[in-house]
């Protein structure tokens, strides 16, 4: 299983960094040399069915978000959003062997009951993923911000094979309530380093905007990456992928506890930098480009 161990943990390296360093020596801090290498592995490519799986209460307009946002990324109305969007961001992924891989959201499941509680630990997950499992798709769990999981704090999210090593999962929980300083910054104030202020929410919902970015960061990680045999750095253990090498980069000039230069929404004041379908707006992390070696970010 390719568990995304890092994203919270290079938040607080980052954010330490930031503390013994200025802004310009911070940037220099991060001016290391990065290769991910491929492993010879199969990614997903081609049509790439997206499962959701919904496990608490989530509102209509929170599922709605979730919903865009897969649409944005490869849809045929994709393609119409302004520039910067969320599928040129997306493209990316084509950039690695094989093409593109193009998300198509399928089935969607609600588990508005709590019937397994309210604490969960990873074979929970697993149960819930193993309701789908077929090739080339991704079942995407999302638990809601009243749900515990295993290791939410260590992790925020994490991406794996189901039963038979065939399909592939996401998990992403809302972190509104849990962790938000590592799991949904930029929108929420750090848990660590100097305390900046948080960036407005493009959607006005600090846990489901955060979700956003950590979905965004699992799902690259799953085409590029989806058997822990494909293209990664470091341990196979605890990957650094195409997004979460580049973890805390959200725009240009980006430095450890600083996101970046980013757009500004100018009526309501709100944080992004790639344009969805539906009028959404979204904050998308910075993700390796293979043809560069280096993190690329939308602006």
């Amino acid at each position: 299983m390719a568990d995304i161990y890092r994203i919270a943990t290079v938040f607080s390296v980052a954010f330490f960094i930031s503390c013994l360093a200025g802004p310009s020596d911070a940037a220099l801090v991060q001016q290391q040399p990065l290769v991910l290498k491929y492993h010879n592995g199969a990614l997903l490519k081609g049509d790439i069915t997206v499962n959701l799986v919904w496990y608490g209460r989530f509102t209509p307009v929170q599922r709605s978000i979730v919903v865009d946002f897969i649409h944005s990324l490869s849809s045929p109305v994709a393609a119409r959003a302004p520039l910067p969007s969320a599928a040129s961001w997306w493209r990316t992924t084509e950039k690695y062997r094989g093409g593109s891989s193009n998300l198509v959201v399928g089935r969607q499941v609600l588990h508005e009951a709590y019937t397994l509680g309210k604490s969960l630990k990873r074979y929970h997950l697993l149960a819930l993923a193993n309701k789908f499992n077929a090739v080339n798709s991704i079942t995407v769990v999302l638990t809601a911000a009243d749900v515990a999981v295993e290791g939410f704090c260590m992790s925020c999210g994490r991406h794996g094979t189901t039963r038979g090593g065939k399909s592939t999962y996401v998990w992403v929980g809302n972190s509104e309530t849990q962790c938000p300083g590592q799991c949904a910054w930029p929108f929420h104030q750090p848990m660590y380093g100097p305390q900046t202020p948080p960036l407005l929410a493009p959607n006005g919902d600090v846990g489901v905007d955060g979700m956003i970015i950590n979905i965004a960061t699992l799902l690259a990680g799953t085409v590029t990456n989806p058997y822990n045999n494909g293209y990664f750095q470091g341990p196979a253990s605890a990957p650094l992928e195409a997004v979460s090498a580049c973890t805390g980069i959200y725009g240009s000039g980006a430095y450890p506890g600083y996101p970046g230069r980013v757009l500004v929404d100018k009526t309501t004041g709100a944080s992004y930098n790639g344009h969805g379908v539906n009028g959404r707006k979204f904050l998308l992390p910075a993700m390796w480009d293979p043809q560069t070696s280096a993190c690329k970010t939308l602006v």
